[in-house]
């Protein structure tokens, strides 16, 4: 499976070192919607590129699309294409057998309130030992397809491609539209 992640790149950085594509940066998670630094650290990859972007760009909406909004911490950010191996278990939270199994509704999945986010993603972690993660549904569009990679999956992943994003890139272009973000 080809999966697409939006992040901050720093290019001298070799693929699981701190800031490339493979690198799960459990220093700075605490506040997304299944993080749990304590436990395991998570990749938020999307199953097309704009859906990484959309997330990445969401709390700028309204404003004009200028560069520094394709910055984090004064690193640009970038697309990877990762391969996840074939045969790899997720927890599908778009599947209402997994929902019951759970006793977790999709309002419960669905919701920005990482308090219940967190522990849920947390539960499903122990409960599925050999999960590679979770699949779920962007908050964005419904039909675009989110996954949470656990750590304990790293060498499951190879990266296939990353470059940074521009203005122009297509998938900027089309998150921008998505958000109603302004051509400057």
């Amino acid at each position: 499976m080809i999966l697409h992640r939006c992040f901050a790149w720093r290019r001298a950085a070799r693929p699981t070192e701190p800031d490339g594509a493979l690198w799960f940066p459990r220093p700075y998670q605490g506040d997304g919607r299944h993080d749990n630094p304590g436990d395991y650290g998570c990749l938020y990859l999307a199953d097309r590129p704009v859906s990484g972007v959309v997330e990445q760009l969401a709390r700028f909406r309204g404003r004009p699309l200028v560069p520094a909004l394709l910055l984090r911490r004064r690193l640009p950010l970038a697309l990877a294409a990762i391969e996840l191996r074939d045969g790899e278990e997720l927890v599908d939270l778009d599947d209402p057998a997994v929902l019951q199994a759970h006793a977790l509704r999709p309002s419960q999945v669905a919701t920005r309130s990482r308090d219940v986010t967190q522990p849920q993603a947390l539960a499903l972690y122990l409960a599925h030992e050999r999960a590679a993660g979770l699949r779920w549904w962007s908050s964005f569009e419904s039909l675009w397809t989110n996954l949470t990679l656990f750590d304990r999956v790293q060498r499951a992943l190879r990266l296939l491609e990353v470059r940074e994003v521009t203005l122009e890139d297509e998938a900027v272009v089309e998150a921008a539209v998505h958000l109603g973000l302004t051509p400057s």
